[in-house]
């Protein structure tokens, strides 16, 4: 053994690094190999990384054979899928939806009254033509014309229903509203008389008026707040219905658009917030394909820019190629699939339907 002389003259014996040492750098040497491989092996994966709708799944090479080999009908052995889930409701590409009685909101009957009917999608009249609110509401117009709900709990039993997986639409009778413009004269369509009438002696909202709109869109903010997952707009134009030549106030034949329009514009933007929730318009054959003697002020070109699904009540059912055509021209991305035709009794076969029934 070698030995060397200390710094006083005595010798030591010399031991060299030792055995830690040795042990220390094969453990470093392990983990710089593992760092490596790693490296390695993300770089390789990042080539068969998928994105689908349904999550993230990794697409690897089949270890024995081509994916000639490989069953069309069978997912590859090798593939892994990773889903994240959503609490929405999703609704069938197919809508067969009908109306409920506002009780079954609350009382925990909807899903199964759905299902009794052969359907997958609950209709609520939320706004009826009468003006009244299926819910209790904080707008100060509502409670001006005495329109909200007052049963206590009501909105919270709203609440849980629509949490669910049924599928819930809230029907809105926009303008036609036989409450509010007698409250408020302002909001409402006018002749030299008094407030305007249709046929059937209903008051109507006037689409060129700002506070009309306003009151509209609140509501409908309102419904989508408590989880509606559609809100369907119905007599969201001017009237067609009645003697319109006698409106006398911010009334223009000519420019009905316009209102229409901004109506529509200002409720998208409102609705912003709730961004799962589907606006779907009722509209008629003489709105969609531009007809002359139509005074609604919709067009097909506001249907398609504006509404996720068109509704196109019965009497207008034999005209419905027509309007998927017309819808179609406009922009709408898949008129056939998003135009609901609306019935009386469910229909089988695969076409879109909804039994609406307004109060």
């Amino acid at each position: 053994m070698r030995r060397r002389r200390g710094r006083y003259g005595a010798y030591h014996t010399y031991h060299g690094r030792g055995r830690l040492h040795k042990a220390l750098r094969i453990i470093l040497i392990v983990i710089i190999i593992l760092i490596v491989l790693a490296l390695v092996s993300v770089f390789w994966l990042e080539n068969y990384i998928v994105y689908t709708d349904d999550g993230l799944r990794f697409d690897l090479p089949s270890l024995f054979g081509s994916d000639e080999d490989t069953p069309t009908d069978a997912p590859p052995a090798s593939s892994m899928l990773i889903v994240f889930p959503s609490d929405t409701p999703v609704v069938e590409d197919l809508l067969h939806a009908v109306s409920l009685p506002l009780g079954a909101l609350s009382d925990g009957t909807a899903s199964g009254q759905v299902s009794e009917a052969g359907c997958n999608a609950a209709i609520f009249d939320m706004k009826a033509d009468s003006g009244a609110l299926g819910y209790v509401s904080d707008l100060e117009l509502a409670k001006v014309a005495g329109t909200s709900a007052s049963t206590p709990g009501l909105n919270d039993a709203i609440r849980e229903t629509n949490g669910g997986d049924l599928y819930t639409i809230a029907r809105v009778s926009c303008f036609r509203d036989n409450a509010v413009p007698y409250a408020r004269n302002a909001t409402a369509i006018r002749t030299a008389a008094g407030n305007w009438r249709d046929l059937d002696g209903i008051r109507w909202l006037s689409p060129a008026k700002e506070s009309a709109r306003s009151y509209v869109v609140g509501v409908c903010t309102e419904l989508a707040a408590l989880g509606f997952d559609e809100i369907l707009l119905d007599y969201s134009t001017f009237p067609v219905d009645g003697r319109v030549t006698l409106i006398s106030e911010d009334y223009d034949p000519d420019n009905l658009s316009t209102s229409v329009e901004t109506f529509y514009s200002d409720l998208v933007d409102a609705l912003s917030a709730y961004p799962d929730v589907k606006v779907s318009i009722v509209s008629s054959t003489a709105a969609i394909t531009g007809a002359e003697t139509d005074t609604s002020g919709q067009t097909s070109v506001l249907l398609a820019r504006y509404a996720d699904r068109v509704w196109l009540p019965a009497a207008d059912s034999a005209q419905h190629d027509a309007c998927v055509s017309a819808l179609s021209d406009a922009g709408l991305a898949n008129a056939a699939g998003q135009l609901i035709q609306i019935v009386s009794t469910a229909e089988p076969g695969e076409k879109n339907w909804a039994i609406l029934s307004a109060d």
